[in-house]
């Protein structure tokens, strides 16, 4: 069994900074690309930013420049650092992974999700 789990979001001011976590457990034998999505209300699911395991990166545009992800192949986490955040980026966001586990399946996984709320 395979589990992401996230943490680090919360309440922030326009123009704060935050960071999310998204952590791998379980029969964890490898972990390819690592990607980091968001819902706002009423939208669909959107793209954020992914990164591949030798750290090659892409990002939505809405927030590049602003975000930065990276991740700790040793921890098997994925992190999300969030800069200048604006109102608009106000979500839940899901950390997402292609991972390959001991009895050699290979599964597309999700965390539970975090809210990030932008507001004064």
């Amino acid at each position: 069994q395979v589990q992401l789990v996230e943490s680090g979001g919360g309440l922030v001011q326009p123009g704060g900074s935050l960071r999310l976590s998204c952590a791998a457990s379980g029969s964890v034998l490898r972990i390819n690309t690592m990607a980091w999505y968001r819902q706002a209300p009423g939208k669909e699911r959107e793209l954020v930013a992914t990164i591949t395991r030798g750290g090659s990166t892409n990002y939505a545009d809405s927030v590049k420049g602003r975000f930065t992800i990276s991740r700790d192949n040793a921890k098997n986490t994925v992190y999300l650092r969030m800069n200048s955040l604006k109102p608009e980026d106000t979500a839940v966001y899901y950390c997402n992974a292609a991972i390959l586990a001991y009895d050699m399946s290979l599964g597309d996984y999700w965390g539970q999700g975090t809210q990030v709320t932008v507001s004064s």
